[in-house]
């Protein structure tokens, strides 16, 4: 250790407390301290104890300790005094026997009860039972009369010096009884010199005025040429500050975003109520789906309809789902039901979104994407919830392929941090050939989402005669593996130590 560092370092009230110390012989309360030292308040040695352990140079040792007060009637027995001793001051002055009639006329109806218990506990009394009940004193209660009792005592005792540390067995009696003292815990400390300490104050220190902060004045002045500035510690605890940032999902949403609009789309956007027409006839997911019954999808009371204005497209898609309509498709086979296809509900996924971009924009190129919530009625678990973030994309233009979306994508999720992306078959109603895209993370692979390119009996109706390469992804899922977390739930609850110390992305 740096004797001269350290003491250079040492504020005056640091000082104060070595030198206070030595004083005590190296150990004292910061009552002590206070009372011994130069300081005004106790916050003061406290203070300066804490930044001193930090530097070994004391040490701060906490306990508890039982202290006692006078309660309510414990100041009120202190004026006009125990119910006992009254009852026994009364018993003499009716010549060493009295009666309950003769108690009420000094005592509360709720403290003759009290009296008479403590009295014949203590045996200053005994109790003779003919036609009413007589309190007869006896030689003990006699010289008792003329004593101060032991609870007396404690009352007085508690009367001059409020908060007192006396002995469980002197007070069991009082505790007992109710309102008549009170009993907490406090913390103390005791601060003692370490050998450090020691060996600084050996090396001898002095407090003298010293400029421990820079300000404009002292610069302005010149005071600072006459003074010494004490040395800053850079090494020295601080406590943590934490600053206001994006919550960690909001940090993810918007390097997501950045992404793709580096790799060069276009942002778009759409309402969480939509109809069963746009948010799955269109994509030629059949009306007798599974997905379409309650347990999957939220259905709205009000509205509970969306009128589809357009009687032309309607008819299109009406044709694809029965019979394939102009594609090369056989269709579902059904007769379509413009009913179903007008109920109302919360989006179940951002393709809805993406088919209607589409729509109204038929002609390529375009990259667009999406990242919005969407709604199921999902149990909530650690990897299901009800409402849940989407991350949608497509790139329409001549001569787009399968090898051109598995680029994309290996692409997009290289920026996002996953250097192992893999690729295999899968199924989706409205692409074909579809895919599913899998990460490697902790040492196994996960999958994020499912790909693959509309079918035809998606785009024909909407006039699409490009190929479009289409995606979907699950922005919880990923957020769980980039921040660590098993319970998906955890991404939404207020834990404030967790999104206090989650680094920024």
């Amino acid at each position: 250790m740096n004797l001269e560092k350290k003491i250079k370092e040492l504020s005056q009230n640091e000082k104060k407390v070595l030198i206070t110390l030595n004083k005590l012989k190296g150990s004292a309360s910061p009552e002590e301290i206070l009372k011994h030292g130069d300081f005004s308040q106790e916050v003061e040695v406290m203070n300066a104890s804490s930044w001193l352990q930090s530097k070994n140079l004391v040490q701060i040792k906490d306990f508890i300790k039982t202290v006692y007060s006078l309660g309510k009637e414990g100041k009120q027995f202190l004026d006009k005094g125990l119910p006992e001793k009254r009852a026994l001051k009364l018993i003499i002055d009716k010549k060493g026997k009295a009666n309950l009639k003769d108690l009420s006329s000094i005592l509360q109806n709720n403290e003759i009860p009290i009296a008479i218990g403590w009295l014949k506990k203590n045996k200053w009394i005994f109790i003779k039972r003919d036609k009413e009940t007589i309190l007869e004193i006896t030689d003990k209660g006699k010289k008792a009369a003329e004593l101060e009792s032991p609870e007396e005592k404690i009352l007085n005792i508690l009367n001059e010096k409020p908060n007192s540390e006396l002995d469980k067995d002197q007070v069991k009696s009082l505790i007992s009884r109710k309102n008549i003292i009170k009993e907490k815990e406090i913390v103390t400390s005791t601060i003692i010199l370490t050998d450090n300490g020691k060996k600084v104050l050996q090396k001898g220190i002095k407090v003298e005025d010293e400029i421990s902060q820079i300000t404009s004045s002292i610069i302005k002045t010149d005071s600072w040429k006459n003074k010494t500035i004490r040395p800053y510690d850079i090494n020295a605890f601080a406590p943590a500050i934490y600053g206001g940032k994006p919550h960690p999902m909001i940090d993810l949403i918007s390097k997501i975003r950045q992404i793709f609009l580096e790799m060069g789309f276009e942002e778009i956007q759409g309402d969480f109520v939509e109809s069963c027409f746009w948010n799955m006839d269109m994509l030629f997911i059949p009306q007798d789906h599974p997905a379409r019954e309650m347990q999957d999808t939220l259905y709205c009371k009000n509205p509970n309809k969306i009128n589809i204005d357009n009687k032309l497209l309607v008819e299109k898609i009406a044709k694809v789902h029965e019979d394939g309509g102009k594609t090369t498709s056989t269709g579902w086979g059904y007769k379509f039901s413009n009913k179903e296809g007008e109920r109302a509900l919360l989006r179940t996924h951002t393709t809805v979104n993406t088919i209607r971009f589409l729509y109204n924009n038929p002609n390529p190129p375009c990259k667009v994407f999406s990242i919005g919530r969407v709604f199921r009625k999902e149990n909530i678990d650690s990897t299901h919830l009800p409402e849940f973030y989407q991350i949608e994309g497509i790139i329409h233009e001549k001569g787009a392929n399968f090898k051109q979306l598995i680029g994309v994508l290996k692409e997009f999720y290289k920026r996002i941090g996953f250097e192992k992306v893999r690729c295999r078959p899968g199924y989706f109603p409205y692409t074909e050939p579809s895919m599913e895209v899998d990460v490697f993370w902790n040492n196994q692979w996960m999958e994020l989402g499912g790909s693959g390119i509309f079918r035809p009996e998606v785009t024909e109706p909407i006039g699409v005669k490009d190929p479009v390469l289409a995606w979907g992804l699950g922005l919880e899922r990923l957020a769980m593996l980039k921040f660590g977390l098993k319970d998906i739930r955890d991404l939404y609850i207020s834990d404030l130590g967790w999104l206090r110390k989650k680094s920024i992305i």
